[in-house]
């Protein structure tokens, strides 16, 4: 019965890993084939939490077609990362609604949180199974 549960540990941390290499590879393919252009800060949301608020920028940028598109970020803090007025690269794609702020966390953070998580889940199902049958 043991092993059951070590093999579905082991199963969810390859599926997990699974899902970072897709984001990576995701990213790497928008940095390739993506169009960079400076986004300003136009606006703060104010997103109510647990723990009091926290700020979501509001970016916007005019692509190729000399559209002006906005955005929220989908990440908040407090205090806010950043301030009205201040310009940051973004990446978009130039046929989709992908688009990311060229930093190494916007850029890769769905990469290491699922690698993050999967790593510690990789180690214990695998280790008992290595344990197990050497």
């Amino acid at each position: 019965m043991i092993e059951y549960v070590y093999a579905v540990i082991l199963s969810i941390s390859v599926v997990l890993i699974f899902f970072a290499l897709k984001q990576y590879n995701n990213t790497k393919t928008l940095e390739a084939e993506g169009i960079r252009t400076k986004a300003k800060v136009v606006s703060l949301i104010q997103v109510s939490g647990d723990k009091g608020y926290t700020y979501k920028p509001v970016f916007e940028y005019t692509d190729r077609t000399n559209t002006v598109v906005r955005f929220n970020s989908s990440v908040s803090s407090n205090p806010p990362a950043y301030n009205i007025g201040n310009s940051v690269m973004i990446i978009y794609a130039k046929n989709g609604d992908d688009r990311k702020v060229v930093s190494f966390w916007g850029l890769y953070r769905w990469t290491i949180v699922l690698l993050a998580i999967a790593s510690p889940l990789l180690i214990i199902g695998g280790g008992y199974f290595l344990y197990s049958r050497g």
